[in-house]
């Protein structure tokens, strides 16, 4: 019982943090911005993750696709992480460093936005999908962790979760994607 009541209060802590921490909650508020002007000038988002992110960037995608606190249509957004045959094909074909670089070469355009999820901020994939977002002009947002990462000077806006603990970071990541996910219903279609 103790150990689970542990978790509980460091998950609550983490996200406590966030609460207090103003430059953060600023940032939230920006990556909404971001999105809803990229959307309200027909552009569309791309997503990405490895592992547990993967998922997030999935869970995101149809938050914003389908739909999260009201009917509504659907907003355009694309998990990278979810078509089988373009990942193996590049993993086996080109290396899984390119996984997500080469789909934003390919499906992103300028002024789109990609969101890299990374709890250590220097998945090599990520990293290099942020490099071809420069080169492209898609602006990018990156979810992170505390620590100092490459992420840091590559993405255009970057949230730092205020942890270093990979289970605490992906609960606060879901937290902020689901935050962001509801600004931009609201800021599109008004609150129903």
């Amino acid at each position: 019982m103790k150990n689970i009541k542990e978790e509980i209060a460091q998950s609550i802590a983490t996200k406590q943090a966030i609460l207090d921490n103003e430059e953060i909650l600023a940032k939230i508020a920006q990556a909404a911005e971001i999105m809803t002007d990229a959307y309200r000038n027909g552009h569309s988002a791309l997503l990405a993750g490895n592992g547990g992110s993967a998922a997030d960037a999935q869970h995101l995608a149809g938050e914003l696709v389908n739909q999260f606190y009201f009917a509504r249509p659907g907003i355009p957004a694309h998990s990278l992480s979810t078509d089988t045959s373009v990942m193996t094909a590049i993993g086996n074909d080109i290396g899984y460093k390119y996984l997500f670089s080469r789909q934003v070469e390919a499906q992103g355009s300028k002024g789109d936005v990609f969101i890299g999820i990374s709890t250590s901020g220097n998945s090599e994939n990520i990293v290099e999908a942020l490099k071809v977002c420069r080169e492209k002009g898609i602006t990018s947002i990156g979810l992170t962790g505390s620590k100092p990462c490459k992420m840091d000077s590559l993405a255009d806006l970057c949230i730092k979760v205020p942890s270093d603990c990979t289970p605490r970071i992906q609960e606060s990541h879901i937290l902020i994607g689901h935050i962001i996910c509801a600004i931009v219903e609201e800021n599109l279609f008004g609150n129903k």
